[in-house]
């Protein structure tokens, strides 16, 4: 039951109306909600809270999508060469400041962060029972919020305990991107101290989720033993394991499994349009990467983005579990349907024959529409990648090499492959590559690169120096009276 997302119906107009505009925040709402007429009672609390989680929707499909796009793993793919352009860009690592799609991703992240910020202003203002906790969630939203906006465009303005209202955003400068992962650490450490082990409501962060997001924060920073410390505590505690089968794992039915430490929770409630893409409540990232023009069985048709390479499917290891149910040989399959003529689709542009079968749309599900309210899940902190993550803390710090590769075992023995038994740089270069192939389609690869110091030698067109982030947008640079420096390679 995805009861986050479908909350969002009774929140008040100023919550959903805020970043909704391509000011750096918010435009002024059409009425003002106050101090004297909200946050004045527990349901007002949860209310805006809910809002906070609304913003996950659009930055979680915009941010895999993309993730995988920008890495040696896919191929933006769509009907031509202009196919959603700024996709195109990124993949050929000539995006610019001028990006729609990068555009988006800010703003939608901010908006997040502001409706996070919006209940620490008056987090004082009326107590009740589960206050802590309230701030709790909120506070994980807002480090998973500002994790995401330092990844992708590196130092960044950072509001903090209020909101920035229409023509303030010139009032806080970019700040070090140390600075930032300094916050997202309290955020985090308050949030694990605070939170559950269990919540009562599907898609509301845990005390796993905020460690897990913690140890891969440490991770990020090259800070090993902090990062082991965390992960561990997740793969300790019990509340978690591996998914039986991995080629179900993907699938509606299982949303919320044992495996699931944070999913972004989708719904098929509200649709949207394309002119207002984040008014959806369903993953539209399914449909962009659907078959296009596709008809026969299981699957629906989409626009055939985020194609995936030939050089991905290699990397799978003969045997693997994994390769079938990451990616969809079209051809393949369709020869060993009952009726392969009963079976057609439409070569997009980049076509390799091979689609994200992970998150693509299937029959049976119900739809508002095929391509905007796909209500698939998106798995986002994994139990696998607690793992994977574990063993390279503990590799690469040099903390414990054997435990390491237990835990990069594991993983291989879910996708049916024999055990490894080495150490040192080839444990690392094993964990490197099995990231790869079980986290693939999930948006994690290009940032993996880049923190590695891989990402020159695996990436066409990728700039030392340059690509690591992204550009800040040009209009929220000028929104903001020019006191912005724009990030290196992009003016």
């Amino acid at each position: 039951m995805k009861i986050i997302k479908r909350i969002l119906l009774s929140i008040p107009a100023m919550l959903i109306a805020m970043g909704c505009e391509d000011e750096f925040l918010d435009a002024p709402p059409a009425f003002q909600i106050n101090s004297e007429n909200f946050f004045n009672t527990e349901e007002d609390y949860d209310r805006a809270l809910v809002a906070t989680y609304d913003l996950l929707a659009p930055v979680g499909y915009l941010m895999t999508i993309m993730g995988e796009i920008a890495s040696d793993n896919a191929l933006a793919g769509g009907e031509s060469a202009n196919d959603v352009l700024a996709w195109q860009e990124i993949n050929r690592m000539d995006h610019s400041p001028d990006s729609d799609q990068l555009q988006n991703l800010w703003r939608w992240i901010y908006a997040g962060i502001n409706r996070a910020n919006y209940i620490f202003e008056f987090r004082d203002k009326t107590d009740f029972e589960g206050r802590r906790e309230v701030l709790a969630e909120t506070s994980f939203l807002r480090a998973f919020y500002y994790f995401q906006l330092v990844k992708w465009f590196g130092d960044v303005p950072m509001p903090l305990d209020r909101r920035v209202l229409f023509g303030e955003s010139s009032s806080f400068p970019r700040v070090p991107a140390t600075e930032v992962y300094a916050q997202i650490e309290a955020d985090l450490t308050f949030a694990a101290e605070n939170l559950p082990a269990v919540q009562t409501q599907l898609g509301r962060a845990t005390q796993g989720a905020a460690l897990a997001l913690l140890g891969k924060v440490h991770l990020y920073q090259e800070e090993y033993a902090q990062a082991a410390t965390a992960l561990q505590t997740v793969i300790n505690s019990g509340q978690y394991d591996l998914f039986g089968d991995y080629g179900l794992l993907f699938l509606n039915e299982n949303e919320n499994s044992i495996e699931s430490i944070f999913e972004i929770q989708y719904t098929n409630a509200q649709g949207a349009g394309f002119d207002c893409i984040e008014c959806s409540e369903g993953n539209v990232m399914v449909g962009f990467n659907g078959i296009r023009g596709y008809e026969g069985p299981v699957y629906r048709s989409g626009f055939s983005f985020n194609i995936p390479v030939q050089e991905l499917v290699d990397a799978f290891e003969t045997g693997d579990l994994r390769l079938r149910a990451t990616i969809l040989d079209i051809e393949q399959w369709a020869s060993e349907q009952p009726n392969p003529d009963a079976v057609s689709f439409v070569e997009g542009f980049d076509h390799t024959g091979y689609y994200q079968n992970k998150y693509l749309p299937r029959q049976g599900e119900a739809f508002q529409d095929p391509n905007l309210t796909n209500l698939t899940n998106i798995r986002h902190l994994r139990f696998s990648d607690v793992l994977l993550m574990a063993a390279e803390a503990l590799n690469r710090g040099q903390i414990d090499d054997a435990q390491a590769l237990t835990y990069l075992n594991s993983v291989r023995d879910r996708a049916g492959l024999t055990e490894l038994g080495v150490s040192g740089s080839a444990l690392t270069d094993a964990i490197y590559q099995e990231r790869r192939v079980e986290l693939a389609g999930e948006g994690h690869r290009f940032f993996d690169l880049v923190r590695t110091g891989r990402a020159a030698d695996e990436i066409d067109g990728f700039v030392t120096g340059k690509h690591e982030v992204f550009p800040i947008p040009l209009i929220e640079i000028e929104l903001a009276g020019n006191v912005w420096e724009q990030n290196a390679g992009y003016n």
